[in-house]
């Protein structure tokens, strides 16, 4: 496991397309969630034991916030030849398993991790509607306490997920998120 840090991606910056098939059956683009207020694109994966010790969080991010208007999509991106734990299979099975609420998509050729500038799971991103598509509003960690829950003093992705349906931009000082590296190909 390679400890990584989440890159500053320009903040305003438009979320790249994507078609992507998900553990539910169905085929998922950026277009499917144009009704959203606020986009939630987190990069995650099945192994990595970051991305374990806060699965439940973000289901109950994802939980929480649909009703105000807020989509969550998890994108797994890891090398499934080399990591077969992330393999498509595996990723229903987990999806099923943890009762996701939201769409678990599988980013087999790595473009759209690429594309985004992901280098960890989980790695967040956070986008307002506007009218040329989702801009970017938030790029850093879920809380300040990854590993233990009930230690948890700042919820930042809450915090700027608030900010956004209040109309106004989340705080600039956004730290990193952490996590494992993405296994490239």
């Amino acid at each position: 496991m390679a400890l990584t840090y989440s890159e500053q991606t320009e903040l305003g910056s438009v979320a790249p397309a994507f078609r992507l098939p998900g553990t539910d059956g169905r085929t998922y683009g950026l277009e499917d969630f144009h009704s959203a207020r606020a986009l939630v694109v987190i990069f995650m994966c099945n192994h990595c034991p970051y991305v374990k010790a806060v699965k439940d969080r973000i289901n109950a991010l994802a939980r929480d916030y649909q009703s105000r208007g807020v989509a969550v999509v998890g994108i797994s991106s890891n090398d499934s030849a080399r990591y077969p734990d992330d393999g498509f299979e595996a990723m229903k099975r987990v999806a099923r398993e943890e009762g996701f609420v939201f769409p678990y998509l599988w980013d087999e050729t790595q473009e759209i991790a690429r594309a985004y500038g992901a280098v960890c799971t989980p790695d967040f991103y956070v986008y307002s509607r506007r009218d040329e598509g989702f801009a970017l509003g938030y790029r850093g960690r879920l809380d300040d306490n990854w590993k233990d829950e009930s230690a948890v003093t700042r919820r930042e992705l809450r915090d700027a997920l608030e900010a956004i349906l209040r109309g106004e931009k989340p705080a600039s000082d956004q730290k990193p998120s952490m996590g494992c590296s993405i296994k490239w190909k």
